[in-house]
């Protein structure tokens, strides 16, 4: 029996890796069910860039007061965390503040902990508020409703949570070592949880233990838990901004990349010796479609960034079309391309790795043409992500795909395409009078 709470900690922390783990590998599976893209070019700059926007947040600090609550609640989650691999080895071997051998330096970790905890605790109310009670633009705009808005709010929750239990596990835990009760012996600084404390005075010893073990506990399972939850969350960015950032595009923000398929038919028109009517040769690939439709015609990396999404607008509160009242929401793209990419993960799960057409796709039943067209291909949401996220390349490559395979631009983009063919600019004169606007202002 004395062995009991050891093998239920093993057992729980088994059951949370291994349920993570599996996540991970239907994620993977997700993203790589776009087409393929070569971006291991000037590899230095990706890792200075990943380093310094995704470690640095070097973009969150763009909007000061929100960046430094970000920075706090991100780098005082990340350490106190560091505090888990001790509870992993006192609940595995059954010893309790295992690295309290490290004397003073253990001392300022504890209270370096507990200093951070009080912070995220102050920036997570913060937070709060303002997304529910100053209700910022940006934070409630239409596609922000139901479940985006819960989420939102049960990732502060979650995080005040396992924020005070961690300053109650140590507050009892200090109050037991006062009272020198069995192995709590004196360890660690507590300049946040002293003032806890008195809460427990007049208390029995056994009490205590139980507030002490059952925040000790809660705390691990509560991490386990949030770990998975990460899966089914905007948070997953906390793992993915990484990698997205290392993958971000390094070309100028003004430059779009050209379709392999039409490059090869212009070198086509302009060499000479090129028979036009030739046949494709018998092993020829299948013509690859033209732009995007739906997820699996997206790339990898932007189908990463749809998971990558933090939610937090930044992108559509920078959009022009958005701020002139259009429908088109970069945040709204990149959460659709999320949802369409889980749903065609959940066709997979349900027939056994063979995705069975469900009659839906990315264009019209989650995207409009409204939106698509509304863009301004400004690239203003792709400067404000904090994460390296493109919105602006999903919405040329579906545009792409209304162009070249439906024709199914806007009347007045065929009238302005037809009139570059014909006349050379965008406007209905030919060209030689294009400069009678000289003489009349002479």
């Amino acid at each position: 029996m004395d062995y009991l709470p050891n093998i239920l900690f093993a057992a729980l922390l088994i059951a949370g890796i291994g349920y993570f783990t599996k996540n991970v590998k239907k994620l993977r599976r997700n993203i790589l069910l776009g087409r393929k893209a070569d971006l291991s070019d000037n590899r230095p700059q990706r890792w200075k860039n990943m380093a310094r926007i995704a470690l640095g947040q070097s973009k969150m600090v763009v909007r000061p007061v929100a960046g430094l609550m970000h920075i706090i609640v991100y780098l005082g989650f990340i350490i106190i965390n560091l505090e888990v691999l001790e509870i992993v080895i006192d609940g595995l071997l059954g010893t309790h503040r295992v690295f309290a051998f490290m004397g003073g330096f253990y001392d300022f970790l504890i209270a370096s902990f507990e200093i951070l905890a009080l912070l995220v605790i102050v920036a997570v109310v913060v937070f709060w508020l303002r997304r529910n009670a100053l209700r910022l633009a940006r934070f409630v705009k239409p596609e922000m409703k139901g479940w985006p808005k819960n989420d939102a709010n049960w990732i502060l929750y979650i995080e005040l949570i396992l924020m005070t239990l961690f300053l109650t596990m140590n507050a009892s835990d200090l109050h037991l070592q006062r009272m020198e009760v069995a192995h709590y012996t004196e360890a660690g600084s507590f300049p946040v949880s002293q003032w806890i404390t008195p809460l427990f005075e007049g208390m029995s010893a056994s009490t205590v233990v139980l507030i002490e073990r059952t925040a000790w506990w809660l705390h691990i399972a509560g991490i386990l838990f949030f770990l998975n939850y990460l899966y089914y969350s905007k948070h997953l960015h906390i793992l993915l901004a990484f990698p997205n950032t290392f993958y971000g595009n390094l070309k100028p923000k003004g430059q779009f990349s050209n379709n392999e398929a039409v490059t090869k038919e212009v070198r086509l028109m302009m060499d000479p010796n090129a028979d036009p009517f030739a046949a494709p040769a018998e092993d020829a690939p299948p013509p690859e479609k033209f732009g995007a439709s739906d997820v699996k015609d997206l790339n990898w990396v932007q189908l990463l960034s749809a998971y990558t999404c933090t939610e937090c607008g930044r992108c559509t509160s920078e959009c022009p079309a958005n701020q002139t009242g259009k429908k088109l929401s970069p945040r709204k793209i990149m959460m659709d391309t999320r949802d369409r990419l889980e749903e065609v993960g959940r066709n997979l799960d349900k027939n056994g790795g063979t995705f069975v057409d469900d009659g839906k796709q990315l264009l019209d039943d989650y995207i409009t043409r409204e939106e698509l067209w509304a863009c301004t291909s400004c690239n203003a949401c792709v400067e404000a992500c904090p994460v390296s996220i493109d919105p602006l390349s999903i919405i040329m490559n579906m545009r792409q795909y209304l162009v070249m395979e439906q024709s199914a631009a806007p009347a007045e983009l065929n009238v302005m395409m037809g009139n570059i063919e014909n006349n050379g600019a965008p406007w209905p004169f030919n060209q030689m009078d294009r400069l009678n606007w000289a003489n009349e202002t002479a």
